[in-house]
């Protein structure tokens, strides 16, 4: 099994136990039992150490993390082809990102730095 199939799956049963940790129905019968089903896989870069991942308008929007090869991407979903891509400075390991109107945000773990990405171009307009 590839290891972006098991982060769906690992993903789609974690999502099942937070589903689960959260419905009372005030009953005291049995405990619900969820389950998943995979409807859909796609290709990955094995490489990335995703650490942000934001899907918006068909793309996937995708920070990596690891001193030395932190990137901000973009990301064909159906092929896993990366359209754009920003190298984070070697002493950052880049951590979440969001998508804020036109912009992307992204932390760093330990440096405390977050940066501020025009979501177009990818340049970076600012840090935090």
């Amino acid at each position: 099994m590839k290891k972006n199939h098991v982060v769906l799956i690992c993903a789609g049963f974690l999502l099942g136990l937070f589903i689960a940790s959260c419905s009372d129905n005030g009953s005291t019968g049995d405990i619900p039992v969820y389950t998943y089903k995979i409807i859909n896989t796609y290709p990955h870069d094995p490489d990335a150490f995703t650490q942000g991942l934001v899907y918006e308008n068909g793309f996937l929007y995708e920070g990596t993390g690891l001193y030395g090869s932190s990137t901000l991407r973009r990301v064909e979903l159906e092929t896993g082809k990366i359209l754009q891509q920003y190298d984070l400075p070697d002493q950052y390991f880049g951590e979440g990102i969001t998508i804020a109107g036109s912009q992307i945000l992204q932390l760093t773990w330990t440096s405390r730095i977050g940066f501020v990405y025009d979501k177009s171009s990818f340049e970076l307009l600012r840090d935090f």
